[in-house]
């Protein structure tokens, strides 16, 4: 481990010498996060607070630090995640453990219910539903995938972080006003970060007080030079987004609000995700439930097995996901976790709201050119595949937004 360890460092060093923002890397600016406990052990920082049962630390790092986390949970086959905490005034210890326990109270919840003598959630096969799910389409995910990776980076520590975010917005706008939904397209500010988050809401008809959110990362990084495409990280769940869109427009008005969020700023650590799940708690806002599509198009595990993670996401919306794939798509799933902080669903799930993400493979056989300028599209791509998460996301729009009794049982 120490030569491992050793030889990490070295290619940090080769990494930092050849990325232009350098200067950035070595700051020693810290910010307080909550990782994977065993990454933060590897990379040697001083843990604050920790709680080895649900693996979860809580520690300032430096922009170095960050850097060598994130390339050690590569090297274990895992995203490399944290939420940066900014809920929590001056990193009060007291109420970082309170947090902790909070979370910690949440995961036994869901594994009690997950092995409880639940009866097993039985949905009917809706006609409505499996007529949208033939309305999506490989070729328009090929088509935003191409257009989000033509931006040289997303990143949001760039120069212009917001040019892709701005034009997103004007291309849905277009969408909207081509439908016969009631709804908007915002832009969300950040304390954290200059970026912007996108939001399209459309407002629910019986119950519009109520709000299902559906979202992914529309920005992208890479310490390997200027080049960030991002393709599969996260051009692919981002395109899987602005088709479920494309295709709720055709449909009814929803009963409950829909809302659909491309983040800013998750590769920095949530950052646009935690701010909005923070606010949402502060706001007392009924969240039904939260859908994360993040990395869809790379088929690690073989063409149509998807990984259901476990950690960090809510029980009760994972039966739901059986069941749809159960009564619609018809695909392998299998159970896998990918530990706190590898999406924005964590920034969800800590704030106490019901999550769900779905993942293109297991961990272990992920995309390893994530982060790297060879995240491009590749003859191992398959839209067929990443089109499984359109449906999965017109199909939780579809029945969440919908059928009033589906709710969280506990």
């Amino acid at each position: 481990m120490k030569l491992f360890y050793r030889q990490l460092q070295i290619f940090i060093l080769v990494l930092i010498s050849n990325v232009s923002n350098a200067h950035v890397l070595l700051g020693t600016e810290t910010v307080p996060v909550f990782a994977d406990l065993h990454l933060l052990k590897a990379i040697k920082v001083p843990i604050l607070v920790q709680d080895p049962q649900i693996n979860l630390g809580f520690a300032y790092l430096t922009p170095l630090a960050q850097l060598q986390l994130s390339l050690l949970a590569h090297q274990y086959g895992k995203c490399g995640g944290f939420e940066v905490v900014q809920d929590i005034p001056n990193g009060d210890i007291t109420k970082v453990v309170q947090s902790i326990q909070s979370l910690k109270q949440k995961l036994r919840r869901d594994q009690l219910f997950a092995n409880g003598p639940i009866r097993p959630l039985v949905l009917p096969v809706r006609p409505e539903i499996t007529q949208a799910l033939a309305i999506a389409e490989e070729k328009n995910l090929m088509t935003w995938v191409n257009w989000l990776t033509a931006f040289p980076n997303r990143y949001n520590k760039d120069a212009n972080p917001n040019n892709h975010v701005v034009q997103l917005k004007v291309e849905l706008e277009k969408m909207l006003s081509r439908s016969r939904q009631i709804g908007r397209v915002d832009l969300i500010d950040h304390k954290s970060t200059k970026q912007k988050t996108v939001r399209l809401i459309l407002e629910g008809a019986v119950r519009p007080q109520e709000s299902v959110i559906i979202g992914g990362h529309l920005d992208s990084i890479t310490f390997s030079g200027k080049v960030a495409p991002g393709a599969d990280d996260n051009a692919s769940g981002s395109a899987n987004i602005i088709e479920a869109v494309r295709v709720i427009l055709s449909q009814p008005r929803p009963a409950r609000t829909l809302e659909f969020m491309w983040y800013a700023g998750e590769e920095s650590g949530l950052l646009g995700s935690a701010e909005i799940a923070s606010a949402y708690k502060s706001e007392k806002r009924n969240v039904i439930g939260v859908l994360q599509l993040d990395m869809t198009l790379f088929p690690g595990s073989g063409e149509f097995v998807i990984a259901n993670m476990t950690d960090f996401t809510s029980a009760w919306l994972r039966d739901l996901l059986k069941e749809i794939n159960d009564n619609y798509l018809k695909v392998k799933l299998v159970e896998d976790s990918c530990g706190y902080g590898c999406s924005d669903h964590a920034s969800w799930y800590r704030q106490g709201f019901p999550t769900l993400s779905p993942f293109e493979s297991t961990m272990r056989t992920m995309n390893k050119n994530i982060h790297t300028a060879k995240d491009i599209v590749t003859p191992v791509m398959s839209y067929k595949h990443s089109l499984v998460f359109t449906k999965i996301a017109i199909a939780m729009a579809m029945e969440l937004g919908n059928n009033l009794q589906l709710r969280s049982p506990y």
